[in-house]
C-alpha cells in the first residue's frame, strides 16, 4: 500500500518530469520552437522553386537596383521611387540584401521568407499570450495562422515579401503598445509609432494598424472605461466572464484613448496618399469605366463571404481570382449581406465576450484596404490579402471552441487530438499547395484549372511561360485566349507581334506593335513596343523608320539593350564604326551577352581596335558554351 505521503504528490506530465514545461518561460519556450519546426518542415518544398513570372521579373531578376545588392545607391533608390507602382523601401532593401547574399538562387529568396512566416507565427503566439494570459488557445491562434494553405502565396511567392516584413513590424508594434498600455510613455509610444512606420514602409496592408489597437483596447487590454470599471454583464443580467483577460491595463475614456492614437492616424494617411500616388503613378489603378462604384461594392460584399468560406474550406486556392464584372447576380450579393449583417448583429448583441467583437471587427477591418473599393489590379480577391484579416477569424474559432469545451468539461486530451488533426490536415493542405508555385506553367496551368471565371491573365502568364521555353506554338495559343473583349491589354499585342516576328510575318508585327503604341503610355511598355517596332523594320529595311523607332524607345528607357544594339546596327551598316562602337558598349554595361560582344568585337576590328577587338572577342567566349551559335547570331544580325 503507498504511504499517505505518496498519495500527497500532485501527478506530473512526462513533459514536466523532463523540465520542458517546468517553468512558464520554458514552456513558451518549447512552444515556440515547436511553431518553428512545423512550419520549417510543412514549407520545406519551397527548395524546389523557382521565380515565377507573376511580379518575380520586376521585382528580382530583371530590376537592375535590386541586383546590385545592398547599397547606399540602392537605398537612395528605394526610398525616391515609385518603382511598379509602389512605395515600400523597406521591401526592396529585403529583396537587395538576398541578391547581395544569395544572387539569383531562388532557394535562398523562398527560405528568407520561410523564416521571416516562422517568425510571424512566434510572435502571434507571445502577442496573444501576453495581452490574453491563455497559452494553448493562443498557441492554437498561431499554429492556424503558420499552417492555413491561404497563406502559401504570401510565403511560397518570392516577390510577396512584403506581406511577411509588414506583418511582422505590426505584431511587434502590437507588442510594444501592449508595453505602452502597462504604462504609457512618449518613449513607449515613439517605439510604437517607429515599428509602425517600418510595416508601412514594407506594405501598406497595416494601415488600419490604429483601428486594430482600438479593437485591442476593447479586447483583450480592456482599457475601455466600460469594462475596465467591472466585469461587465452578459445579456439578461448575469455577470460576463472575465476571459483572456490580464491585469495592469487601466481603464480611460474613449476619446483619450482615440486621441493617443492621432498620430497614428495621420501616419496611416500619410501612407494612404503615398499609396495612391504611386499607384497611379504607375498605371495600377483601374478605370472607374471598366469597374464603377456599383460593381465594386457589389464585388466586396461578396468576397468577404468568399474570404469566410476559403478559410474554413481552402480548396481550390488560386493566385488570381479574376474580377466577375457583370457576372455577379442580385442574389449573391443580397445573400452574402444578409449574412455579414445578421452575423455583426450577433456579435455586437455578445459584446460582452470581447474576443468576438474584437476577432470580427478585425477580420471586417483589416480587409477593407485590399476588398477592391479601389480597383488595383485585375483581381476581385487574393489569398494574399487574406494574410493579416484572417487571424481575427482564427481568434473566434479558437475562443469558441475553448469555451464550449470548458462548458462540457472536455478533457484537455480531449481537445489537443482534434487540434492536432486540425494541424496536419492544414499542413497537408499547404504541403500540396507550395507545389502549385513550383514554376510559372505548373502555377498557371493550375490557375486556369481550377478558376471557374475565365481568367485572360492567367492565360496571357501562361503564354509568357511557353514563350520563354521556346514553345511558341503554345505561346500563341493561350495568348489568343487571353484577349479580354472588356479591355484591350497592350501587352497581349506586343507578345502577338513577337510571334509575327519570329515567323516572318513582319507587317502584321509591325502592326500589333502600334496597336500595343496606341494602348498604352507606360513607358516601360512603349520602349519594349518600339524597340521590337525597329527589329521589325530593319528587317524588311526600312532603315529610316527603323532608326526613328530605336531612338524613340531610348527616350523612353536610356538601356534599352535591343534598341542600342539596334541603332549600333545601324550606325556599323552606315560605316560610323565610333557610334556602333558606343552603342554596343553601352548595351554591354547594362546587360552582356556573348551575341552583343561579337558585335563590339567586329566593330572594334572595322575600326582598327585590334587590341580592344580581341578582349571583346574573349569576353564573348566566356559568355557562352556555344561560340559557334553565337557567332552565326551575330552574322544574321548583321546581314540586314
Amino acid at each position: 500500500m503507498p504511504s499517505a505521503a505518496a498519495k500527497a504528490q500532485p501527478v506530473t506530465s512526462p513533459l514536466q518530469s523532463a523540465g520542458l514545461f517546468s517553468s512558464p518561460e520554458k514552456r513558451t519556450f518549447v512552444l515556440c520552437l515547436l511553431l518553428v519546426v512545423a512550419t520549417l518542415a510543412v514549407y520545406n518544398p519551397v527548395n524546389r522553386n523557382t521565380f515565377v513570372n507573376f511580379d518575380d521579373d520586376h521585382y528580382i531578376t530583371n530590376n537592375p537596383h535590386v541586383l546590385a545588392g545592398l547599397n547606399w545607391d540602392t537605398v537612395r533608390w528605394a526610398f525616391s521611387n515609385f518603382y511598379e507602382a509602389n512605395w515600400h523601401p523597406l521591401t526592396w532593401i529585403s529583396h537587395a540584401l538576398d541578391c547581395q547574399l544569395f544572387g539569383l538562387n531562388p532557394v535562398g529568396h523562398h527560405y528568407t521568407n520561410v523564416f521571416l512566416h516562422a517568425v510571424n507565427a512566434v510572435l502571434l503566439l507571445l502577442l496573444f499570450q501576453s495581452a490574453t494570459g491563455f497559452t494553448w488557445r493562443s498557441l492554437m491562434v498561431a499554429a492556424l495562422f503558420a499552417l492555413h494553405p491561404v497563406n502559401v502565396e504570401s510565403v511560397a511567392w518570392a516577390s510577396e515579401r512584403k506581406n511577411l516584413l509588414s506583418m511582422m513590424f505590426l505584431l511587434l508594434a502590437m507588442q510594444a503598445y501592449g508595453w505602452y498600455a502597462s504604462r504609457p510613455g512618449r518613449g513607449r509610444f515613439a517605439l510604437v509609432a517607429g515599428l509602425f512606420a517600418c510595416g508601412l514602409m514594407s506594405k501598406p496592408q497595416v494601415i488600419t494598424l490604429p483601428f486594430v489597437l482600438l479593437l485591442w483596447d476593447y479586447w483583450p487590454l480592456r482599457r475601455t472605461e466600460q469594462q475596465g470599471a467591472g466585469q461587465g454583464t452578459a445579456t439578461g443580467g448575469t455577470p460576463a466572464p472575465l476571459t483572456s483577460l490580464r491585469a495592469g491595463f487601466q481603464p480611460a475614456r474613449m476619446s483619450a484613448l482615440l486621441l493617443e492614437k492621432v498620430p497614428l492616424f495621420l501616419m496611416s494617411l500619410a501612407s494612404a496618399v503615398i499609396t495612391m500616388r504611386a499607384q497611379k503613378a504607375g498605371g495600377a489603378i483601374h478605370s472607374a469605366i471598366l469597374y464603377p462604384l456599383d460593381l465594386r461594392l457589389e464585388n466586396a460584399v461578396v468576397s468577404y463571404l468568399r474570404y469566410i468560406g476559403n478559410a474554413f474550406w481552402p480548396t481550390n486556392l488560386s493566385p488570381l481570382y479574376p474580377h466577375p464584372l457583370d457576372l455577379l447576380h442580385l442574389w449573391q450579393v443580397f445573400a452574402s449581406g444578409l449574412i455579414l449583417l445578421v452575423a455583426t448583429g450577433l456579435v455586437v448583441r455578445q459584446r460582452q465576450r470581447g474576443y468576438l467583437l474584437t476577432g470580427w471587427f478585425w477580420f471586417l477591418g483589416t480587409l477593407v484596404p485590399m476588398i477592391g473599393l479601389v480597383q488595383v489590379g485585375e483581381q476581385a480577391m487574393a489569398d494574399r490579402y487574406a494574410y493579416l484579416p484572417f487571424i481575427g477569424l482564427f481568434l473566434i474559432v479558437c475562443w469558441v471552441l475553448a469555451e464550449w469545451g470548458q462548458a462540457l468539461r472536455v478533457s484537455p486530451v480531449g481537445w489537443a487530438i482534434p487540434a492536432v488533426l486540425v494541424c496536419l490536415m492544414l499542413g497537408a493542405l499547404t504541403f500540396r499547395q507550395i507545389g502549385y508555385w513550383r514554376d510559372s506553367e505548373t502555377l498557371w496551368s493550375y490557375a486556369l484549372r481550377v478558376t471557374s471565371v475565365r481568367s485572360y491573365k492567367a492565360h496571357f502568364n501562361l503564354a509568357m511561360a511557353y514563350d520563354q521555353q521556346g514553345r511558341y506554338d503554345d505561346a500563341i495559343l493561350q495568348l489568343s485566349q487571353s484577349i479580354d473583349p472588356r479591355g484591350d491589354d497592350p501587352r497581349i499585342h506586343l507578345g502577338l507581334g513577337i510571334y509575327d516576328q519570329r515567323h516572318d510575318h513582319i507587317q502584321e508585327a509591325i502592326a500589333q506593335y502600334q496597336s500595343a503604341l496606341g494602348l498604352t503610355s507606360d513607358s516601360a511598355l512603349r520602349a519594349d513596343a518600339y524597340s521590337n517596332l525597329g527589329g521589325a523594320y530593319r528587317k524588311i529595311r526600312d532603315y529610316e523608320h527603323a532608326r526613328q523607332s530605336f531612338a524613340a524607345a531610348l527616350q523612353f528607357d536610356p538601356n534599352k539593350t535591343m534598341a542600342l544594339v539596334g541603332m549600333g546596327l545601324l550606325e556599323q551598316r552606315d560605316g560610323d564604326f565610333a557610334q556602333a562602337i558606343g552603342h554596343y558598349s553601352h548595351a554591354m554595361a547594362v546587360e552582356p551577352t556573348a551575341v552583343g560582344y561579337l558585335l563590339l568585337a567586329k566593330a572594334l576590328e572595322k575600326a582598327g581596335h585590334g587590341w580592344e577587338a580581341r578582349a571583346a572577342y574573349d569576353k564573348a567566349s566566356q559568355l557562352t558554351d556555344d561560340l559557334e551559335q553565337a557567332q552565326r547570331t551575330a552574322e544574321e544580325l548583321q546581314a540586314f
